[in-house]
């Protein structure tokens, strides 16, 4: 049988809560592996350069980071700037 990815990989064992793992699993599609996902977010982590998530970020840096992004209309940043200008 020929490989799908020249990628090398390499099996690494951890230890997590079972709960945690259960959750994990219940999250993920029929077909979908438990090793890319989890590849999938070691990978977003290591991206995340300036520390910067959702979770981790003050609603000041969201506000921005929203109104900064080619998707939000005029409307959306321009209460979005309120929020921003309301919270200084």
């Amino acid at each position: 049988m020929k490989r799908r990815t020249k990628q090398r990989m390499t099996a690494i064992h951890v230890s997590i809560p079972v709960r945690v793992l259960e959750d994990f699993d219940e999250t993920l599609r029929f077909n979908q592996s438990r090793s890319a996902k989890i590849t999938q977010l070691i990978q977003q982590d290591l991206q995340d350069v300036d520390g910067l998530t959702v979770r981790g970020a003050s609603t000041r840096n969201l506000v921005a980071a929203l109104t900064s992004r080619d998707d939000v209309d005029d409307t959306m940043k321009t209460l979005l700037l309120q929020i921003l200008t309301k919270s200084s």
